[in-house]
């Protein structure tokens, strides 16, 4: 084992993953904290934490402390981190690890510095951020060094970016504050219309995660059953949904996704936009799971789009394996 760690951290709205160079990803965790509502105290975090949601007293708060991407609250945000860093490098080293940790492309200098702050105080010895469109490309295996155009899809759980790279360099970008998160209130809030019913956003992110599709499937579509409190009794009931009603509950939060590469698409330089066509587009993060996500974006967009190996994987990956290319990287990275 090396004497100083080098580690890269995918700090998500919905899950927290680790990459560790020489060793892979290490940790994959969501990101939710439980704390005590009087003192403030966080008591679990990860997988703990989340069994907790709706199901905690009113003693206990269980809740997400990132919001779209960035820091909502920084204390929580950084005790996160900390223990997370523990359970991957260890309690008690003789030298801190090095940390690159990813933010949304776009954030503020505010914002940056808050994820610096808090990594650095979580105990790296140095902490840097990197652009989670650069490090998902370097973690999908992209050419991004040489100047020729790669589009990249990122499609997480709090926000969703596509940017076009050359040269180590972002030429185009843009988000939207749709995710995995955005897509799973808009299930529930369909079922509930529909059915009458109110389901958590547990059973929700279940449903799209069992029997969601961004189009029709061929032949008959899958069913799931879903159990909630009535609107009308208020008493316990559930009801059979299927890959339809997903579709349907997704139709408004993939019509933004869309808009947003469209846009990317439509202000790219003519000649990367060549090198897209022949090359395609490369689909990153959690909502590249989602069934045929790749086949509505070809559709909508007339250039391929491909699923990266380990979708969900990429953007810590890469930013573990970008801490060697901090030379070439200076002008793209911001150290603490």
């Amino acid at each position: 084992m090396a004497l100083i760690a080098e580690v890269g951290i995918d700090l998500g709205t919905v899950n927290v993953l680790v990459y560790v160079r020489g060793r892979g990803i290490v940790l994959q965790e969501p990101s939710v904290v439980a704390q005590e509502v009087n003192t403030g105290r966080v008591i679990a975090v990860g997988e703990e934490a989340r069994a907790m949601l709706g199901r905690a007293p009113e003693t206990l708060q269980v809740r997400r402390p990132l919001r779209d991407g960035v820091i909502a609250d920084y204390r929580v945000t950084k005790e996160m981190i900390q223990k997370f860093l523990e359970k991957s490098v260890g309690q008690h080293r003789l030298f801190k690890p090095r940390l690159m940790v990813t933010v949304p492309f776009g954030v503020t200098q505010v914002e940056r510095k808050a994820v610096k702050d808090a990594a650095f105080e979580a105990g790296a010895g140095r902490a840097y951020t990197i652009p989670e469109p650069l490090a998902g490309a370097i973690g999908a295996g992209l050419p991004i060094h040489t100047p020729g155009g790669h589009m990249v899809i990122d499609l997480g759980g709090g926000a969703s970016e596509a940017a076009v790279l050359s040269v180590y360099g972002v030429v185009a970008s843009s988000a939207v504050r749709v995710g995995g998160v955005r897509m799973d209130e808009a299930i529930a809030a369909f079922v509930r219309r529909k059915y009458n019913l109110m389901i958590g956003m547990a059973t929700a992110e279940e449903a799209k995660i069992r029997i969601g599709a961004a189009l029709p499937l061929e032949g008959d579509p899958l069913r799931m059953e879903v159990q909630g409190r009535d609107q009308v009794s208020g008493l316990p009931r559930s009801v059979t949904i299927n890959t339809d009603d997903v579709i349907e509950a997704l139709e408004e939060s993939l019509g933004i996704i869309i808009g947003m590469v469209k846009g990317v698409l439509e202000r790219t330089p003519p000649e990367l936009a060549s090198d897209l066509i022949d090359r395609g587009m490369t689909l990153i993060g959690g909502g590249a799971l989602l069934r045929s996500m790749d086949q509505l974006l070809t559709q909508e967009t007339g250039v391929p789009v491909y699923v990266a190996d380990a979708p969900m994987a990429c953007v810590a990956i890469g930013a573990g394996k970008a801490l060697p290319l901090i030379p070439v990287l200076e002008k793209t990275l911001t150290e603490m």
